[in-house]
């Protein structure tokens, strides 16, 4: 195929097992399966961090994060790292990045090599354009909370929609190709669907969706008190945190539907979509919300769709792919050497293992709620774990774990030593090769904007 241009979407805390492609017992993400159909829909592509930061610094460096260091000893891509837009940028690419998450802006880098670059924040919105703003604020009830000074309800794809149009309405009058990353925040918590969504999935629930969403947000201000305290949830608390998740993944893949339909009906030439989440979300394993902490199928497993890559790959839909081996792929397919990235091009080979990692952590949120709390089995050091069809492997300078994927908190070590010393070795190689810290971590400051968005998402208090 021709150079094509390259859309990559990213949906924020998008757990496989809760979509369409992931087998779910809910219809949440048709339109994501529709483009599937036509091209490649994995349900395990395991993601390189359990968040945002270390996930998608992956994603747009194409190092491991213990390389960079983002997201485990600091906050930002470090100097002397050559991002992966600025390998596009460099090949003749036009270069643009559309987010919604404090974590993918100029606050950590992630927005180094993108010729056009926009974060919508609170404090940001109103470089949306006047067309898209008149148009949420009309779509306001239906496509939001209302009208509220709560920032952590509201919802933003129609907002990313309005501006993401623009945008591709300025390349499709370019000759140049184009690399544009989207990230979207939902379905991150906290878990507030948009008025039209909030009734969607409560025919099972005792509550109304207003009330049930109501019941998340107040969860969702209260987490590190909850999973400090063993997450004692009803079984109907349990049922509206779920119930309301979906509903936002249900809204989010019809927005992402909706840019993809428009996207189609331009004349932009070879395009190929990406649609993926960063990372998981975690509904009661191991006693934990969200997802901090640990690094299981729940926080790392996501589904990732290929749409309008005509050449063919190696790996079948079933096979396990890291986010890495897509952009890997992508820069090939666009010209671009990716030879010293953690990827593997798909067209040409396969993995037999991935890796997530997950930087040091004391643990104080949790603590200051419950002295007592128990986190010895989640390791206080770095953790780097190793992922294979059937097994889990993961160790810190703590010590090790084995698992099989279907009892992912039992450590069967002893029951499987030649297993445990085999996936060891390969974990060590790859660190060794892989995963050496290019820097001791650049920490950038924050701003207040920044910390006020991460605070609607429960990073900050």
């Amino acid at each position: 195929m021709s150079t094509p241009n390259i859309v990559w979407i990213t949906l924020d805390s998008l757990r496989s097992d809760h979509t369409t492609i992931g087998g779910y017992e809910r219809d949440t993400t048709p339109e994501i399966a529709d483009i599937a159909d036509s091209g490649h829909g994995f349900d395990t592509c395991i993601a390189h961090g359990k968040s945002t930061l270390p996930s998608t610094g992956a994603i747009l460096s194409g190092y491991a994060p213990t390389h960079t260091n983002i997201g485990i000893e600091g906050n930002a891509v470090p100097d002397g790292i050559t991002t992966v837009a600025e390998r596009f940028r460099d090949a003749g690419y036009r270069t643009a990045c559309l987010s919604r998450n404090s974590y993918v802006s100029s606050a950590t880098n992630l927005d180094r090599g993108f010729d056009r670059f926009q974060w919508l924040a609170s404090s940001t919105i109103h470089r949306a354009g006047a067309k898209t703003l008149a148009s949420y604020l009309w779509n306001i009830r239906s496509h939001s909370a209302g009208l509220t000074t709560d920032t952590a309800k509201h919802a933003s794809p129609l907002l990313m929609n309005g501006v993401a149009k623009r945008w591709l309405g300025d390349f499709e009058s370019e000759s140049e190709p184009f690399f544009f990353y989207l990230h979207y925040n939902e379905p991150h918590r906290p878990y507030y669907p948009p008025g039209k969504y909030l009734d969607t999935f409560t025919d099972d629930l005792e509550m109304s969706g207003r009330e049930a969403a109501k019941r998340a947000l107040e969860i969702h201000y209260s987490l590190d008190e909850i999973v400090a305290n063993g997450c004692d949830l009803t079984d109907e608390e349990w049922a509206a945190l779920r119930a309301m998740y979906d509903a936002e993944i249900a809204y989010t893949d019809e927005m992402v539907g909706r840019l993809v339909s428009h996207l189609r009906s331009l004349d932009l030439g070879d395009t190929v979509v990406v649609v993926t989440g960063d990372h998981g979300e975690l509904f009661g394993e191991w006693g934990l919300l969200s997802h901090s902490y640990v690094l299981n199928d729940a926080v790392t497993r996501v589904p990732l769709v290929i749409n309008g890559l005509d050449e063919s790959l190696t790996v079948d839909d079933s096979d396990i792919i890291q986010h890495s081996d897509v952009m890997r792929t992508l820069l090939e397919v666009a010209g671009v050497d990716g030879s010293d990235t953690i990827g593997v091009d798909l067209r040409e080979e396969g993995r037999e293992f991935a890796v997530s990692q997950r930087g040091p952590n004391t643990y104080e949120e949790l603590l200051t709620h419950n002295p007592d709390f128990d986190y010895s089995a989640f390791h206080t050091g770095t953790l780097n774990a190793l992922r294979t069809e059937e097994w889990r492997y993961q160790e810190s300078g703590e010590g090790a774990e084995l698992f099989d994927l279907a009892d992912q908190e039992t450590d069967v070590r002893e029951a499987y030593p030649e297993v445990a010393e085999s996936l060891q070795s390969d974990l060590t190689d790859w660190v060794e090769a892989n995963g050496q810290p290019v820097s001791e971590g650049q920490q950038e400051e924050f701003s207040g904007t920044v910390q006020r968005q991460l605070r609607d998402l429960g990073y900050m208090e």
